[in-house]
C-alpha cells in the first residue's frame, strides 16, 4: 500500500474522526490495514454501543438453528408466560421476534425513555409494558434500547442460559473472541466512567443479571473484524457452520427502512448499505462493515462522542476506493 495514501487517510482521521480507537481493513480474509489512536493498542476492548445489536442478531439466528426457538415467526409474549396483558391491549400479542429484529414493532411512546431504561431494576419489564399502543405493526420505528433489550430476556429463557454464556459457547469460542466478565453498572457515573476506561471488558448486565442486547458489549478492532467476516463467509469460521447461511443472507437483506433520521434499510438488527454491503453501526463511530461484492470488511472502534461524524462516508469515499485493488 503506497504510504503516502496511508498518510492521507491517517491525516483524515485525525482531523475530521477523532475519537477513533482502531481500525482493521480485511480484503479476501487477508489484512491489509491496522492501527490504533487515541493511546490504544490491539488488546484494549472497546464499548461498541449499538453493534451489541448485530452480535444479538447472530445469537438469534445460532438459537434456531439449535432449536431453542422455532422461529422468529413466534410471538414475543410466548416466552413471557406470566405477564399480564392490559384490559384492552391487543397489538402486543401480535408482536413477533421478526418484528423486535427488523424494528418493526409499534411502542406506547413518542421518545424512547432511556432515562427509565438505564435506571429501572426490571427493564425487559418495563420494555414490555411499552410495547404495542396504538402505532402499526410493521412500520420502522427504531428502538436504541428497550425493544432490542426484550431478545435478551427471550434468548435467557429459551437456552436456559446467560447470554453471555450462549454466545461462549456457541459463537465467542470458535471466533477466538474473549469476553471474561459481565459488567455491572450501579451508578450513572460508573456508566460514564466504564465507556472510555482503556481496561474495560465484558458484558454490561441489567439489574436482574441479564446481558444487555442494545449495548454493553466491549470488542477490540480484532473481535469485530472476525464477526463481519463471519458474516462475509456465509456464517462459516475454519470449516464450521458457526450459523446458517441462510440466516445471514436474511440478516443482511432489506425487511424495513428508515425515513425519521436516516434514508438506510434494515435487516435483522443490521443496517443496509447498498446493493452490496451492510454494517453493524454503534453510537460513536463504532463499526463493523461487510462488502460482500469487495470481499471487504472493516472495523472501526471509537470512542463515545457526541454527534460523532459518519463514517459511512470515510468507507465509501476514503477506505474502500483505498483498498479495493490490493488483492
Amino acid at each position: 500500500m503506497n504510504q503516502e495514501k496511508i498518510k492521507v487517510l491517517e491525516n483524515k482521521i485525525n482531523s475530521d474522526y477523532s475519537n477513533i480507537a482502531g481500525i482493521i481493513v480485511q480484503k479476501n480474509g487477508v489484512k491489509l490495514y491496522e492501527n490504533y489512536f487515541n493511546g490504544y493498542t490491539a488488546n484494549n476492548a472497546i464499548h461498541v454501543a449499538s453493534v451489541t445489536k448485530s452480535v444479538i442478531s447472530i445469537l438469534v439466528g445460532i438459537a434456531i438453528d439449535k432449536g431453542y426457538i422455532k422461529s422468529i415467526d413466534q410471538k414475543v409474549l410466548e416466552f413471557f408466560p406470566n405477564y399480564t396483558v392490559k384490559t384492552g391491549e391487543k397489538t402486543i400479542q401480535s408482536i413477533t421476534i421478526k418484528n423486535l429484529l427488523t424494528m418493526t414493532a409499534p411502542y406506547k411512546y413518542k421518545t424512547e425513555p432511556y432515562e427509565k431504561f438505564f435506571t429501572s431494576p426490571y427493564p425487559i419489564q418495563d420494555a414490555l409494558d411499552l410495547l404495542g399502543g396504538n402505532g402499526a405493526i410493521g412500520e420502522f420505528n427504531y428502538s436504541a434500547i428497550g425493544g432490542t433489550h426484550i431478545l435478551s430476556g427471550i434468548l435467557v429463557r429459551a437456552t436456559g442460559q446467560s447470554v453471555l454464556d450462549f454466545a461462549t459457547e456457541n459463537l465467542f469460542l470458535a471466533l477466538g473472541i474473549d469476553i471474561p466478565q459481565n459488567v455491572v453498572l450501579r451508578s450513572k457515573e460508573e456508566h460514564i466512567a466504564i465507556m472510555n476506561d482503556k481496561n474495560s471488558s465484558g458484558w454490561v448486565v441489567d439489574p436482574q443479571g441479564i446481558n444487555t442486547a442494545s449495548w454493553g458489549l466491549f470488542l477490540t478492532p480484532a473481535d469485530m473484524a472476525k464477526i463481519g467476516q463471519l458474516h462475509l463467509n456465509g456464517g462459516v469460521w475454519d470449516g464450521k457452520q458457526i450459523v446458517l447461511d441462510t440466516w445471514i443472507a436474511d440478516s443482511s437483506r432489506e425487511h424495513s427502512r428508515c425515513v425519521q433520521f436516516c434514508n438506510l434499510a434494515y435487516g435483522y438488527l443490521w443496517w443496509i448499505i447498498d446493493g452490496d454491503s451492510y454494517a453493524a453501526l454503534g453510537d460513536g463511530g463504532n463499526v463493523i462493515y461487510v462488502n460482500t461484492k469487495k470481499k471487504m470488511v472493516v472495523s472501526i472502534a471509537s470512542l463515545f462522542m457526541m454527534d460523532a461524524k459518519d463514517r459511512i462516508v470515510l468507507l465509501k469515499e476514503y477506505i474502500e476506493p483505498m483498498f479495493e485493488n490490493c488483492i
